[in-house]
């Protein structure tokens, strides 16, 4: 019988049962129990190990890092060597609807991230 998950007890025997359940197939009652199990499991997990969600500057040096990009190509996206300076050095508060536009649009970086007040 499935019950909300209060403890970290019941959180390990949800974990042990989801991955024996993780070959289900499909339509089953199995897979069902497998789904439930999955959002009772990420509803704790939310309450009890929350996370902030990344910084706009987090957001772009995790993207320039997964793209092996630099800060000229940073200025290059922006063109402005000093807007691009002021960006990853942290010494801005907020990035500009066009910086935010054009980070969206070429690096495919979130718009809800880099909306956030603070870049630093």
């Amino acid at each position: 019988m499935l019950h909300p998950i209060k403890t970290p007890e019941q959180h390990k025997a949800a974990l042990e049962r989801i991955h024996l359940l993780m070959e289900a197939g499909a339509d089953t009652p199995e897979a069902d129990e497998l789904e439930a199990l999955a959002i009772l499991v990420q509803h704790y997990e939310r309450e009890i190990f929350p996370f902030d969600a990344p910084t706009p500057l987090d957001a772009i040096e995790f993207r320039m890092e997964q793209m092996g990009y630099r800060q000229t190509d940073l200025t290059r996206l922006l063109g402005s060597r000093s807007r691009a300076s002021e960006i990853l050095s942290g010494n801005i508060t907020g990035l500009s609807i066009t910086t935010i536009r054009k980070l969206h649009k070429e690096w495919h970086i979130p718009a809800d991230v880099l909306i956030r007040d603070s870049v630093s």
